[in-house]
């Protein structure tokens, strides 16, 4: 994957996308940030997050017929979610398949969207592997979230819009579940502007891509505690681990507790509706997880919709 890819996948996907708004964290109550923050709002993108994206760009880059037998996905929530909605459009049947704490109420919408859902496991890894034996056995396109060239460049072209919105931004903020995300914002902000901070963020109970790059090789974790499911996931791709070690500064690790907080703030002050993952740029900056040096401009990004913060 290179910017080049990313820029092919920005065209590739344009048309069926949206190019999401950016707001300022003003008067955020009960966030006392010293900074000037801004947010980019791919809650309000189609199916809900950023996830379309790298969906839209894998589907479009597959030869014609090879969705016929379907598409399958493992997820949290958001992937699936994504998953569904380039199968629906296309006339192809999905199953997505969810770990046993993904959100009810992501589950319901993609029934909605005519998936085929299954529970499997306690995390994501459990439910990848019942997916990926789905997806062989049927002969359906397994759609992997995160260890798939097509879909890390479509993750990517956020950075693409986000450089154009936030120009005089020094420091990125990225959430991480599998790392695809932050892995392709990264190859686009190190390519345009190299001297740009990139910070990523996971929850102590699921420090992935912070345990492998301590160890200096992709690890697998021993156990998964946090209750995101969208963030939670017990072993990143060698592809991405490269990608993360080359280009990202730093990896700070948030509680739950915090990203439920900051999900409360964004709904209670912006009536921004995040899920805990959306959350979590917002929760390394108001936790003191990530302090940022006075004076520098903070991008950051609420990923995914939800209703968690609602419940405050």
């Amino acid at each position: 994957m290179s910017h080049e890819d990313i820029m092919a996948a920005a065209r590739r996907i344009a048309p069926f996308i949206r190019r999401t708004p950016v707001v300022k964290l003003d008067h955020a109550t009960g966030a006392n940030l010293q900074n000037d923050v801004y947010l980019k709002l791919e809650c309000l993108q189609v199916s809900g997050s950023f996830k379309i994206r790298g969906a839209t760009n894998r589907v479009k880059t597959l030869e014609p017929g090879r969705i016929e037998n379907g598409l399958v996905a493992a997820s949290g929530g958001n992937h699936g979610l994504a998953t569904a909605y380039v199968a629906a459009r296309a006339g192809a049947p999905a199953t997505i398949y969810l770990p046993n704490n993904a959100s009810p109420l992501k589950a319901e919408k993609l029934r909605k969207w005519g998936a085929d859902v299954r529970f499997q496991g306690k995390v994501w890894d459990e439910a990848h592997e019942a997916a990926s034996a789905e997806a062989k056995a049927r002969g359906a396109f397994y759609m992997h979230p995160f260890a798939d060239a097509q879909i890390v460049s479509g993750q990517g072209t956020v950075a693409l819009e986000m450089v154009d919105q936030i120009p005089d931004a020094d420091i990125y903020i990225v959430a991480i579940g599998g790392g695809g995300l932050i892995s392709g914002m990264s190859e686009v902000l190190k390519h345009v502007k190299p001297d740009a901070r990139i910070v990523g963020v996971e929850p102590t109970g699921s420090p992935t891509l912070h345990a492998s790059l301590t160890a200096g090789r992709v690890v697998r974790l021993p156990e998964i505690t946090t209750k995101v499911a969208t963030m939670a996931c017990g072993r990143t791709d060698e592809s991405i681990y490269e990608i993360v070690a080359k280009h990202v500064d730093d990896i700070v690790l948030v509680e739950d507790a915090d990203m439920q907080k900051a999900a409360e703030v964004l709904w209670f002050e912006f009536g921004i509706a995040a899920d805990l993952s959306g959350a979590a740029s917002l929760a390394a900056l108001m936790s003191g997880a990530f302090k940022p040096p006075r004076g520098a401009r903070i991008a950051g990004l609420v990923c995914g919709a939800g209703v968690e913060g609602l419940n405050g």
